[in-house]
């Protein structure tokens, strides 16, 4: 399996223009929702309008990789991005359902994201694909100076020490802080 890096900021801003350009709302807002809930590809594509308690701004569901129960809070981000896919598709049982007739009434394809994220990567140089989400939020999280106890939490992880290798903290980086912070 291909790994991908977590990308910056900017870099989240560049990737989120050009699915909106590429690939329309639908994409545009699966990378949004993605960045900001941090879940993995299966467990985003698979929400249901049923699930996602507006009022509470919570959704609580059972990961499918892990069988992990997970608790998150929905930001005004996510809530606007909902309510607006909402009012367009007021019929829609999945927050990211397909409207072709092929597929009528099913959420769209894990492959059909990861083909349009890689393309929008390829042509940015960058290497992302439908975990960049998950793990760019976790860089973000690291960057702004949130603990990695509390990352490892967000993310589900096991440990800390998992959320490092995660989000791309290398031997290297831990190396520099005994140059970098001296007392």
């Amino acid at each position: 399996m291909n790994t991908v890096d977590a990308i910056n900021k900017d870099e989240i801003g560049l990737v989120t223009t050009l699915i909106n350009k590429r690939y329309g709302s639908l994409y545009a807002d699966i990378w949004k929702v993605g960045l900001n809930l941090s879940l993995r590809i299966s467990d985003l594509l698979s929400l249901r309008y049923d699930q996602l308690n507006l009022e509470g701004r919570a959704l609580n569901l059972i990961e499918q990789k892990t069988g992990k129960s997970k608790a998150i809070r929905l930001n005004q981000t996510v809530l606007d991005i909902i309510q607006r896919r909402r009012q367009e598709q007021p019929s829609d049982v999945w927050l990211f359902q397909v409207h072709s007739n092929r597929a009528k009434n099913k959420p769209i394809s894990r492959n059909a994201v990861s083909k349009a994220f890689k393309d929008v990567g390829d042509t940015l140089g960058l290497s992302i694909n439908t975990h960049s989400m998950r793990k760019s939020r976790g860089k973000a999280l690291y960057d702004a100076g949130v603990s990695l106890e509390q990352i490892a939490k967000v993310l589900n992880h096991s440990s800390p020490a998992v959320t490092m290798r995660y989000i791309g903290l290398t031997h290297a980086q831990t190396m520099a802080t005994y140059d970098e912070f001296q007392l």
